[in-house]
């Protein structure tokens, strides 16, 4: 049972379209539409897409492997890649997603505290991310790591309106 992080470069970008597919799906599908899924999959996973994302200088992804295989991944921004402005203090964990076989291994946990690295590394003194406010699981895993919810704003899932809470941690 290894587990280890590797970050992303453009060549992962057909594999991070790959598990973004994936994991959104298996995350989010039975509580969407299959069109509004279908459409905000489309737009926010297209290659293109991502490989703009992978570029950006403020924006980083990182594989998380379990036994050799890719389980999850996560992104993080920083500056004017924030999608709030939350200042130059702050760090943005904009996803964070493990595929459904490999949950319950410690790999959320381990992505989570490698955004808490990087934040630490930036002199961050919080980060921050936005969660469904239909997705109990993950608002309980933030809670139990000490994340609270300090606002919420809006996330269009194709055409319709959802609200997502943000959820902040201070850093010591």
């Amino acid at each position: 049972m290894t587990k280890n992080i590797k970050k992303c470069t453009l060549e992962d970008s057909h594999e991070l379209q790959e598990i973004s597919y994936e994991t959104f799906n298996e995350t989010f599908k039975h509580q969407n539409s299959a069109e509004n899924m279908n459409a905000y999959l489309e737009k926010a996973f297209n290659l293109k897409q991502l490989e703009k994302e992978l570029s950006n200088i403020s924006s980083q992804f990182f594989f998380v492997y379990y036994n050799n295989q890719v389980a999850g991944y996560l992104k993080v921004n920083t500056n004017d890649a924030q999608s709030e402005e939350m200042g130059d203090e702050s760090l943005e964990i904009e996803r964070i997603y493990i595929k459904n076989k490999f949950q319950k291994h410690g790999l959320g946990k381990c992505l989570l505290n490698k955004a808490m690295e990087i934040a630490m590394e930036s002199n961050k003194k919080k980060i921050w991310l936005g969660v469904w406010e239909k997705n109990e699981n993950a608002i309980a895993f933030y809670k139990k790591l000490g994340f609270v919810q300090t606002g919420a704003h809006s996330f269009y899932m194709g055409d319709e309106e959802q609200m997502d809470f943000i959820m902040t941690k201070t850093l010591l």
